[in-house]
């Protein structure tokens, strides 16, 4: 199989950190970091290669305002904005706001997001079920079909705006929002992806890809084959006693969130309602510096008919994440072929320990290394209903009775400064093969 390798300008930024903070400053204690006013920012280029996607290029920056620094480390206002591109065509760009002090007694979330995928993962329904072929993805293999056999094309824009208001004190709330989802489906575009290359490194053209198999077979329907609006409600109810946002050492957060997109807001033959049930939790090992958190998550249909390109999406109250799929990848099970495991009704887990090895203060912000081992697991409790007229035309590609755990295990670093921007690197390994080979993951803020 091809791979494709990215070496992202934020790892040589992490590398520089550790030479500076070992070799420069010496170690600080927690208490003893100065506190933060006023206005600062965090701030990354984008910069990676994909042999089917291109060159990305863009940045991120994330602004933070502490005011006189007596709600510090936690900020008064956070402003997160990214733009990023590949050359062939598919790119992210994002404005992301958050703040408890805009309105008196509310959290105001705003997020305003735009999505450009060439090759979107797609291995099918009910994980296991759907069985996963390497060789299929593999030039070098006799039964060889196309790098983009496992992929799609979509398109997303994305408008969400949630509020948060207090029950009981600080830590029961209760969250009400709103929003839009357009999302446009397609078969992956070969022509565009060969434009430019030399006529041994072009994609084959006119193979279907899984996608346009799941059409033909009718298992995606027509009305939901090219996408489609959501328009939905969001409702539920969190209790948070959390010590510190970005990496708590202890407390709890639990929520329980439902997401309705009803027919009177013009959702057509596809309201539906979800629901999703979380409980995080984490524990101090050692004091300030080594703890364990542990995340369960439940999402599951309530009643209606779920359009397929929505079953991955993840449902939570609060989201630093772009992200928007589902279980596989760097924001549920990483080291897993992203969104392997779709399904009606998804349970999954992460149990991780986070280890703050090294504090100093660099240029005047505090910054602090730290390591985490994990491991992940997820599976499809409730599948979705595929006909038996259904997984008789889809021969080899499906049987019903194989899903089962999704486990994987790993380790990352990270970075933090002034306690809220954190750079972080993942790799996890799947413990079995039909979840692919592993995964690296180079982005922002720890997992939960």
């Amino acid at each position: 199989m091809q791979k494709t390798y990215n070496f992202p300008a934020s790892f040589l930024i992490l590398i520089f950190v550790i030479i500076l903070a070992g070799t420069s400053i010496p170690a600080r204690a927690a208490d003893q970091e100065p506190v933060k006013t006023g206005w600062t920012f965090g701030a990354l280029p984008a910069v990676s290669y994909n042999t089917d996607l291109g060159l990305q290029y863009g940045g991120l920056v994330n602004l933070y305002y502490f005011g006189d620094g007596s709600s510090y480390p936690k900020y008064m206002h956070s402003i997160y904005a990214e733009v990023s591109r590949y050359t062939k065509g598919s790119g992210i760009n994002r404005l992301f706001y958050d703040s408890e002090y805009l309105v008196p007694n509310l959290r105001v979330t705003a997020d305003l997001s735009y999505f450009t995928e060439k090759a979107l993962d797609f291995y099918g329904l009910n994980g296991y079920n759907s069985y996963y072929r390497s060789f299929l993805e593999d030039e070098t293999h006799p039964d060889y079909s196309s790098r983009m056999f496992y992929r799609h094309e979509r398109n997303t824009f994305r408008f969400t705006l949630d509020f948060q208001g207090r029950l009981a004190g600080r830590s029961l709330r209760w969250i009400g929002g709103l929003g839009l989802m357009n999302t446009g489906i397609a078969p992956v575009d070969i022509a565009s992806l060969n434009e430019g290359r030399d006529e041994g490194d072009k994609l084959p053209e006119d193979v279907p890809g899984l996608y346009e198999r799941y059409v033909d077979w009718g298992v995606i329907s027509p009305g939901e084959k090219e996408g489609g609006s959501t328009h939905h409600l969001k409702l539920g109810v969190i209790y948070d006693t959390r010590d510190n946002e970005p990496n708590p050492m202890k407390g709890v957060w639990s929520e329980a969130v439902v997401f309705a997109a009803p027919g009177f807001m013009g959702n057509g033959d596809f309201a539906y309602s979800r629901i999703s049930l979380t409980h995080r939790q984490y524990f101090t090992l050692i004091e300030n510096d080594l703890s364990f958190a542990y995340r369960v998550n439940y999402q599951g249909t309530l009643g209606g008919r779920v359009p397929f390109y929505m079953l991955p999406y993840m449902i939570n109250s609060f989201s630093l994440s772009s992200n928007i799929d589902g279980l596989g990848g760097s924001k549920t099970v990483r080291g897993i072929l992203r969104n392997r495991i779709v399904g009606e009704g998804m349970a999954f887990g992460n149990f991780e320990l986070r280890w703050k090895f090294y504090r100093t203060t660099l240029f005047n912000q505090n910054l602090y290394l730290a390591l985490n081992g994990f491991m992940d697991a997820g599976q499809v409790i409730v599948k979705r209903e595929v006909s038996a007229e259904d997984t008789q035309g889809m021969g080899d590609f499906y049987d019903e009775g194989r899903e089962s755990l999704h486990i994987s295990l790993g380790g990352g670093f990270r970075v933090a400064m002034n306690e809220n921007f954190i750079v972080a690197v993942d790799y996890g390994k799947p413990l079995d093969y039909r979840d692919g080979d592993s995964g690296l993951y180079i982005g922002l803020n720890y997992l939960f």
